[in-house]
């Protein structure tokens, strides 16, 4: 319900609270059992007391203050803010300018990189004894987690009379310091041969594990974990005798595979220590610029004949930054980098290869041709478009103009002639075709309208929304908007405005809410708040990465892996992804970047060593495997018509072993019928 909330008090009889509100013009009163404040986010005293130690400027909302066009410097050199205490955002938001002021870092110490790095060593391999296995197994209490649950103590009694258990404690923390040098400390004095932890998810914690186990003298993969968290304790919480017995299953479990458990040698691949950037707009050279600073080559290719994208449409901002200056100081550095080549008027073709290894081919339209580019990651910033607008007489009338529009005639004439401007917002953006909000639309509005009111005083100004979003603090350009005379006026969805002209002159009606009835103006121009749309379709397809379905590139994971696709070694950023701001992007763009470098700084990058081999005198190129594989690790050898897999891309799922239709797909290190049997297992879970 859109309102004004004006007055909350408990109805003395039923004890129940009651809201007063204004809505559409009337006063309104309902009664609720519980009433929810979502309440905004104010910086911290301690945050302030740090910024002043720091010598960090603050902005007038107490909020750290940033440089222009830069979303994560302060106004103290060396000094990087990332989060909530930069503006209030949401989760991804923080994510990216973690990495964004992580990637300004690097940037700064990029000539020290590896100064003070240390290689670990780790005591040599102990040979695999041939005869009884020897397992040792270590269960958690995680806390409360496990142990206010689970009976731990039973379930290590339960263990200790497993088949081929020589050895089972328990531990508080088995991932403490404590626990681990105590692992390490049994496996010598027992002369363990297999490790089970029983604890918490592998995801998390199964390289700490194994890298503890390396560290006594075994190989790594002699481990084995049993989840007793997220499969027993926190899905049985209800039930502790239940969850004690199916821990004392799930670890009989993992027993049962350690027995069978042998030595696994991984192997290592070189990479290719260079950029391949797609898209030559904002984020583009951001990223390239970003990469090369940190000390990597980078090949920049754009399919326009100029690098800029949107930025070079651009005139003005909400913020510090001036679009002009900041595009002409982008072009300037990446000139004079020689770590950065650029290719104009062309467009990637065919892309092969994997994580620290790609080949790219980009068709040239300048010179023709072809050029074959080797590189280690991708960075995605390939752009969206502005949407088009077939409604309100766009393209029929002259003074029917999109925001971009009347900010290059705001640029080039200033605002003479115009007295009477209005705005229309969601346009493209929030409807059938077109059903996400394109985030920059109402910012846009606010900040032409205020050049219209700068230029010319005494112009009215009328923006129809449905909603305003200028989040965060451009709320404050909203505000100023307002006291400036720009007047908003607010429509619902099934009663658009409707434009007409008589005579060549614009009249545009629309139903107000707050009056009860329908008002009409008579401007000099009719200024459409356009959406941004995607079209990815194309390079979606040659670079096998996922689109959402509004057509944008879609990450790894929308909170936790925003810059990062499925696909190792491909990041993303800029408009590509969704649409953003100006500070947005960079953020995104250096974001991606930083990311990138985690792999690029390598030397070498190890393969998942738990793989499938292929038996190729049985294989009969049926295909399966390589349609089933999720991570592209699967081909047919054209030579061999043999299916091989592709090390370093391959995650060892397990799908391709039970999807061959031959039999002879087995996962290294394991049998197969153990692999259908966990499928088997966490399916009946």
């Amino acid at each position: 319900i859109r309102c004004l909330a004006s007055r909350i008090y408990e109805h003395p009889q039923t004890r129940n609270l009651r809201i007063k509100y204004l809505a559409d013009g009337c006063f309104s009163e309902d009664e609720f059992d519980l009433v929810v404040l979502a309440a905004g986010i104010t910086p911290s005293e301690r945050a302030k007391s740090m910024a002043r130690i720091f010598g960090v400027e603050l902005n007038s909302h107490g909020f750290c203050r940033k440089v222009a066009a830069s979303p994560t410097r302060t106004s103290a050199p060396g000094i990087f803010v990332c989060g909530a205490f930069g503006e209030p955002k949401d989760i991804p938001e923080t994510v990216i300018e973690a990495s964004a002021a992580a990637a300004e870092a690097s940037e700064l110490l990029s000539e020290s990189r590896g100064s003070l790095t240390t290689q670990k060593t780790y005591p040599e391999e102990k040979p695999l004894v041939e005869g009884v296995p020897r397992i040792g197994v270590f269960v958690c209490r995680c806390g409360r987690n496990i142990g206010g649950i689970v009976d731990v103590p039973a379930v290590v009694r339960w263990a200790r009379d497993l088949p081929h258990v020589v050895f089972a404690d328990e531990n508080l923390y088995t991932c403490s310091q404590d626990s681990l040098e105590k692992i390490k400390s049994d496996i010598l004095e027992h002369a363990l041969t297999r490790v089970v932890v029983a604890s918490c998810t592998p995801t998390t914690h199964a390289p700490l594990f194994r890298d503890t186990v390396r560290e006594a003298g075994l190989n790594p993969y002699l481990f084995e974990m049993a989840s007793l968290r997220e499969h027993v304790s926190w899905v049985h919480m209800k039930a502790p005798d239940k969850a004690t017995e199916k821990a004392k299953q799930v670890v009989a479990m993992a027993v049962s595979k350690a027995a069978r458990l042998s030595p696994i040698l991984s192997n290592s691949f070189k990479i290719n220590n260079e950029g391949l950037i797609l898209g030559g707009g904002l984020a583009g050279m951001t990223s390239a610029l970003s990469l090369a600073d940190q000390g990597f080559n980078v090949h920049l290719v754009e399919k326009s004949d100029h690098l800029g994208g949107h930025l070079s449409e651009l005139y003005d901002s909400l913020g510090q930054e001036n679009p002009q200056i900041l595009l002409r100081d982008l072009l300037e550095r990446i000139q004079g980098n020689k770590r950065i080549k650029v290719y104009l008027e062309a467009e990637a073709r065919e892309v092969s290869g994997y994580l620290g290894n790609f080949t790219t081919k980009v068709k040239l339209s300048n010179g023709g041709g072809e050029a074959e580019i080797k590189h280690g990651v991708i960075i995605v910033s390939t752009g969206a478009v502005e949407y088009e607008p077939v409604e309100y007489l766009y393209g029929r009338n002259p003074g029917v103009l999109t925001q971009k529009q009347l900010e290059k005639r705001l640029h080039t004439g200033g605002a003479d002639g115009l007295k009477s401007v209005v705005m229309i917002q969601c346009v493209g953006s929030r409807d059938d075709e077109h059903p996400y909000c394109s985030r920059v639309c109402c910012s846009e509005a606010v900040k032409n309208a205020l050049r219209i009111k700068e230029k010319n005083p005494e112009a009215e100004v009328t923006v129809l929304y449905r909603d305003i979003r200028t989040y965060g603090f451009r709320e404050d350009d909203y505000l100023e908007a307002r006291k400036k005379g720009v007047l908003f006026v607010r429509f619902d969805e099934d009663k658009k405005p409707e434009v007409t002209e008589d005579r060549g002159r614009l009249n545009v009606e629309v139903f107000d809410g707050s009056l009860r009835q329908k008002v009409r103006f008579t401007p000099d121009v009719v200024v459409l708040s356009t959406g941004i749309t995607a079209d990815n379709k194309t390079l979606s397809q040659i670079l096998r990465l996922p689109l959402t379905e509004d057509g944008f590139f879609m990450e790894a994971h929308a909170k936790i892996r925003p810059l990062d696709f499925t696909a190792e070694g491909v990041y993303l950023a800029g408009l590509a992804h969704s649409p953003r701001m100006i500070d947005e992007t960079i953020a995104q763009a250096k974001g991606a970047a930083v990311r990138a470098v985690t792999l690029l700084s390598k030397d070498l990058i190890q393969a998942k060593p738990e793989i499938p081999v292929v038996n190729a005198k049985w294989c009969s190129s049926c295909g399966n495997c390589v349609k089933v594989c999720p991570y592209d690790a699967r081909r047919i050898n054209p030579e061999t018509r043999v299916a091989e897999v592709v090390e370093v891309l391959c995650q060892a799922c397990g799908a391709c072993t039970v999807a061959c239709l031959s039999g002879v797909s087995e996962q290294k290190g394991f049998e197969k019928q153990q692999i259908i049997a966990q499928i088997d297992i966490a399916v009946a879970e």
